[in-house]
């Protein structure tokens, strides 16, 4: 995938606008790192940063949503800034990988249509 710049909008306006697809988000992550993150980790530095913030949305799942109660350190956590920053890494692992995330997206959903058109519907376990 190539990544190309951002189109006339400032960085800044970029990232405020409401809606934006993932190949946007790919290319504002791109001129972002560009611009303030020097270069991207390594691959492998942000495999392990990707299994760090997945377990910090795990860490608030459970306490939001399952039997965990809250500690101190919780208490300020967002969810969805959790999962933003999941969304963050993952993008950054995509764009220096060169995996376009919209292309690969569309041919997951058609895989998952194709395979479970009525698995889940027959499943007695949902019913």
């Amino acid at each position: 995938m190539v990544i190309k710049p951002l189109e006339t909008k400032p960085l800044l306006h970029a990232l405020m606008s409401d809606q934006i697809t993932i190949e946007q988000a790919q290319q504002r992550v791109d001129e972002w790192i560009k611009l303030y993150g020097v270069r991207y980790f390594s691959e492998l530095t942000n495999m392990a940063i990707l299994t760090e913030e997945v377990g910090e949305l795990a860490r608030l799942m459970a306490r939001t949503y399952g039997d965990q109660s809250f500690k101190k350190t919780d208490l300020n956590k967002n969810l969805a800034d959790e999962m933003a920053d999941v969304l963050w890494v993952l993008i950054c692992m995509a764009n220096q990988t060169g995996v376009n995330l919209t292309e690969a997206f569309e041919k997951n959903m058609l895989k998952k249509t194709e395979r479970d058109a009525t698995r889940h519907k027959e499943n007695e376990k949902l019913m």
